[in-house]
């Protein structure tokens, strides 16, 4: 082998390795827009959950009643926020553009059926976020956690 292609295989080596360390330093850290353990942010998005979600959503993240259930007209009523839903199921992205820009803009269907708006132009990007890392500091810790392995999937 010639020197050229010695160098090359070397500088192959160190992007691999360097690659290999990002990669592994993203599966121990959380990686979420999320802030639940900011009192300044968790209590920001306390304030605007209460003023924009909490007439559907509940003052207590608890949802409406048969949320799991289609309404006659064809719409599932607000699901809760708390531990007993499945807001935690979802990454923080996904949460995030769902409220920003609403379920069908979400999922490819601008004529989905449901009652949750798109929040974009009514709520700041940092008052989406705030609100969601309110909800996610509501959660047992054993909720966060399994929501934290859930952001750091590849």
């Amino acid at each position: 082998m010639n020197r050229r292609t010695l160098a090359g295989l070397g500088a192959a080596g160190v992007l691999a390795a360097i690659a290999l360390i990002v990669t592994m330093g993203s599966d121990t850290e959380p990686s979420s827009l999320l802030a639940p353990s900011d009192p300044e942010v968790v209590a920001r998005g306390q304030a605007v959950y209460a003023e924009t979600c909490a007439a559907c959503h509940g003052g207590d993240l608890e949802g409406q009643p048969n949320w799991r259930e289609r309404t006659p007209e064809g719409r599932l009523p607000a699901p809760p926020h708390d531990e007993t839903g499945h807001t935690w199921h979802h990454d923080a992205d996904t949460l995030f553009r769902l409220t920003k820009y609403g379920v069908g803009a979400l999922i490819g269907e601008t004529d989905y059926p449901s009652d949750m708006p798109a929040y974009e132009g009514v709520l700041t990007d940092d008052d989406i976020i705030a609100v969601l890392s309110y909800i996610k500091s509501t959660w047992p810790q054993e909720i966060r956690a399994r929501h934290d392995e859930l952001e750091n999937r590849p």
